[in-house]
């Protein structure tokens, strides 16, 4: 019984690593995409007009 308890508990921290590794994959994707937008944006609005 022991045994059992203990690999659940395994299972549920390595499954919850997993969730956080998963979860901070995608902010760092949807960060460098709001980068790059922000970049052309930034570039794009000092190309012309008034300074």
């Amino acid at each position: 019984m022991g045994i059992v308890i203990l690999l659940i508990i395994l299972a549920l921290v390595f499954g919850g690593i997993g969730l956080l590794v998963e979860g901070l994959m995608w902010l760092l994707i949807i960060s460098v995409i709001l980068l790059v937008i922000g970049a052309v944006t930034g570039s794009r609005g000092r190309k012309g007009g008034t300074p």
